[in-house]
């Protein structure tokens, strides 16, 4: 994979599609974690000190993932602001629903994160880019309208376990290369750990079930569990609603 390619078209992506749109400023959270490191490097190389790094711990937040945030925009002098959701979080549940589950903090979490990025972007006349992989958006392993929503999104077409030898190449913290995926919507949450597989394990068979089409049938024959195909094609086709624009109805009113 030359890497140094790939680098220069995702940065004149991010700068011909901020250039189509009319702004020259963007926004990017940033959670501590390898996705979001890599678009905002990416990011700040396109954009210079038009990049607005936005922090957004909440009370689930490990300090680990707050301290590897600030380290990367330390080391790549990316300026930052640091704006906690949990007060907003808390506001809610506590007024309506004390009992909630992990999930649904989690789900709420996303979302007001986005809500305040989008806020950020209309302080700067910005627009928010987005941090969500191939594998995420292909599993659609992600919270509608939270971390899911962007104007754009350099890295939709990179797969999860293919971004660690990138992020290496871009110069990423190994404290953050080497710790395990998690979206940190509750404590102690792995990605991996909720999926039951590995990215890689995932990954492989994503790339020949989607990318080159060989079918279920093949794969098994070939030895793949049979197990993690049917859970990759069950996350495919009951979230492929949130890779789409909302369903409106078809009405003719003539009739």
């Amino acid at each position: 994979m030359d890497h140094q390619n790939i680098k220069t078209q995702m940065v004149k992506f991010l700068q011909d599609q901020a250039s189509a749109i009319g702004v020259s400023d963007v926004v990017v959270g940033i959670s501590g974690g390898l996705d979001s490191a890599i678009v905002a490097i990416l990011c700040q190389e396109a954009f210079g000190n038009k990049l607005h790094g936005v922090l957004l711990p909440s009370q689930y937040s490990s300090s680990s993932s707050i301290d590897d945030a600030k380290a990367l925009c330390d080391k790549f002098s990316i300026s930052y602001e640091t704006i906690s959701i949990a007060p907003m979080v808390d506001g809610y549940f506590n007024n309506n629903d004390k009992e909630a589950s992990a999930l649904r903090k989690g789900n709420l979490s996303a979302r007001m994160r986005m809500a305040v990025l989008y806020d950020v972007s209309a302080k700067y006349n910005a627009i928010v880019v987005g941090t969500s992989n191939r594998s995420e958006i292909l599993l659609g392993y992600g919270t509608l309208y939270g971390d899911t929503a962007c104007a754009i999104n350099p890295i939709g077409n990179m797969y999860k376990s293919d971004e660690f030898e990138f992020g290496r190449f871009l110069g990423v913290p190994e404290a953050i290369l080497a710790k395990k995926p998690s979206a940190d919507l509750w404590e102690g949450q792995s990605d991996e750990e909720e999926l039951g597989y590995s990215y890689k394990q995932m990954d492989d068979v994503l790339k020949k079930l989607v990318d080159e089409k060989i079918s279920k049938e093949q794969l098994i024959t070939s030895g793949v569990d049979e197990k993690l195909i049917n859970m990759l094609q069950y996350r495919m086709k009951a979230n492929a609603f949130k890779g789409k624009l909302p369903t409106i109805a078809n009405i003719d009113f003539v009739k």
